[in-house]
């Protein structure tokens, strides 16, 4: 085996950036990361994870915040998570925001408005979700958060599914189409609209990359009925104790943006 002391310096250098790639690459699988959460993924030392991270904030590839807190906080300060800075983002699989954005500004400017840029959202979603269906609808109906999750992770949106204290969270870690939606909320609301059709309840979106958050949040309430039909009509609106169905368009009232 090579000492360290011997390898080129353009070796080390390599394997430097390998590793640092790495880090930045489980904080896009997996959304806003501890330093212990990264080195219990990676197999590093907390150490080795800091100097990692303070490199790509050098170089404004990921930032640190406070871990946002869903529910009663804690006492104590929150923890501090790095998360992806759109500078981050643009290395992973999003060199056509530019054509994008145009492409539906024409839309907009020539081709009827907000309601055509929401009717090309929905049929784009609608496209998408053929393959989605068939995983939900394969799934056990206590698998089907899960099954919707791994379906969108090959689609490219790193997402997760995991248990929350009412229910189950639906989560983004990647959206290639995050600085279009960032402009374009339509994007977020027909792809919430899916997400409730899909798993026959009302969902609501608490958070999105697109309006500056780690990862897109959806919460699905638990004992919802996961049937991967849509709601009938006239259902009245579900709360936070009844937790009854709702039809999809009121799930997708707040999609796209952070509710207050």
């Amino acid at each position: 085996m090579k000492n360290l002391g011997d390898a080129p310096q353009e070796e080390l250098a390599t394997g430097e950036r390998s590793t640092r790639n790495r880090v930045a690459r489980s904080i896009l699988d997996h959304g806003p990361s501890t330093v212990a959460d990264l080195a219990g993924r990676l197999g590093l030392t907390q150490a080795a994870v800091r100097r990692h991270l303070d490199s790509l904030v050098s170089e404004n590839v990921v930032e640190a915040r406070e871990q946002r807190v869903y529910g009663a906080r804690t006492r104590g300060r929150p923890a501090k998570v790095f998360a992806l800075t759109d500078c981050g983002r643009d290395a992973f699989d999003q060199s056509y925001d530019t054509l994008a954005v145009d492409a539906l500004r024409w839309i907009e400017e020539n081709a009827g408005g907000e309601a055509a840029v929401a009717a090309f959202a929905r049929d784009r979603m609608e496209a998408q979700a053929v393959a989605y269906r068939a995983a939900v609808e394969a799934a056990a109906p206590e698998e089907r958060t899960e099954a919707l999750a791994k379906a969108l992770s090959a689609d490219g949106y790193a997402a997760t599914a995991r248990s929350a204290p009412v229910g189950e969270q639906l989560c983004q870690h990647h959206c290639p189409v995050a600085h279009a939606a960032e402009k374009y909320p339509q994007l977020c609301e027909a792809e919430t609209e899916v997400f409730s059709r899909l798993l026959g309840t009302h969902v609501q979106r608490l958070a999105t990359i697109a309006h500056g958050d780690g990862v897109c949040t959806t919460f699905i309430p638990r004992g919802a009925p996961q049937g991967g039909t849509s709601p009938p009509p006239g259902d009245p609106p579900g709360d936070s104790t009844t937790q009854t169905r709702t039809t999809p368009s009121a799930s997708a009232s707040t999609a796209g943006r952070n509710p207050a």
